[in-house]
């Protein structure tokens, strides 16, 4: 069952049973419906992020921007993602990286700390291409889509817990799309992921992980 399915079963099933208690514990009911759902919810999403991807070709991998620290160097998200692109070019997967996000609270760019991180490891320059405008997943997908063009097919690197909504995202936005993540750094779990499961929310209200517009 894909993952969008199951999570609106759980959904429906865990509002059924919260209406079915008694009024004095219904409030407890529904809040630990809605726990025991965010738990079994964040766990697909780190644990379907992690399975390999599709063997390409494609035309670049893509790697989506994340926070740079105060010194602007890369956060430790930030560095996995660019290391992880840095192999899968090494494996062949695709010609080139582009590097997607802006300036966030820090500079300079999310994309060029993200490829000087990956270039000072092996990637060589020429590979490099630089979106530097993005600030969040959907301009990741369409500012990408203007450097590469619609009919591209990306494999997308990201945190595991972000696979999931990144490749519907990029796939609104591409002719093909798949994603590969990395493990999540335990520190960042405790925030990220509720943050996730939140913009999975309200992505999917704005129809934003649909198909391909």
């Amino acid at each position: 069952m894909r993952l969008h399915c199951f999570l609106d079963a759980v959904f429906r099933v865990s509002r059924a049973r919260a209406r079915q208690l008694p009024l004095a514990r219904s409030a407890l009911g529904r809040t630990l419906a809605l726990v025991s759902l965010s738990s079994v919810a964040a766990a697909l999403l780190v644990a379907r992020g992690l399975e390999p991807p599709p063997v390409g070709p494609y035309d670049a991998i893509v790697v989506a921007g994340c926070r740079v620290l105060p010194d602007g160097s890369p956060s430790r998200a930030l560095a996995r993602r660019a290391e992880l692109a840095l192999d899968l070019y090494h494996q062949g997967h695709a010609p080139r990286v582009v590097f997607t996000g802006g300036i966030g609270r820090f500079g300079p760019s999310e994309a060029s700390v993200a490829a000087a991180h990956a270039v000072a490891r092996g990637l060589p320059e020429e590979s490099v291409v630089l979106e530097e405008r993005s600030t969040s997943t959907r301009e990741n997908a369409q500012y990408a889509a203007r450097i590469l063009g619609a009919d591209a097919r990306v494999l997308v690197v990201t945190d595991a817990y972000h696979v999931f909504r990144a490749r519907r995202v990029f796939a609104q936005w591409f002719a093909g799309a798949e994603a590969a993540g990395v493990p999540p750094a335990e520190e960042a779990l405790v925030h990220a992921l509720p943050r996730e499961l939140f913009a999975v929310l309200i992505y999917g209200v704005r129809g934003d992980l649909r198909g391909r517009r």
